[in-house]
């Protein structure tokens, strides 16, 4: 397993392989990841702590644990925190190519491109 730490909470990449990738991510309460699209792959996005606000597409969704939506290639999406809990998704991802050059952002609050 590998993990990271980032501006917005961490993740943790629990299984890898060719066609998929499978991560456990933390977003830190008033947090939010960048404003975002993907080329080569699409995303499932499992609630599994808190409750999340995702946008996608520019619009608002709401998903509390147990919840999940799914993220296709080029639609742009963000999850943001606005509780006073940690949100924890699980993300699975599909595709051929997992690599973060493959993140088109829109927006970023910590200046990344």
């Amino acid at each position: 397993m590998y993990s990271e730490k980032r501006p917005w909470g961490n993740f943790t990449i629990l299984e890898e392989s060719e066609n998929y990738k499978v991560k456990r991510i933390e977003v830190y309460p008033g947090q939010r990841l960048s404003y975002q699209s993907h080329k080569k792959r699409d995303e499932l996005w499992m609630i599994v702590g808190g409750t999340a606000v995702i946008i996608l597409d520019d619009i608002e969704i709401e998903k509390k644990y147990g919840e999940f939506i799914t993220i296709r290639k080029e639609q742009k999406h963000r999850i943001e925190n606005r509780g006073d809990d940690k949100v924890t998704f699980i993300e699975i991802q599909t595709g051929n190519y997992f690599g973060e050059d493959d993140i088109v952002r829109y927006q970023d609050d910590y200046k990344r491109s």
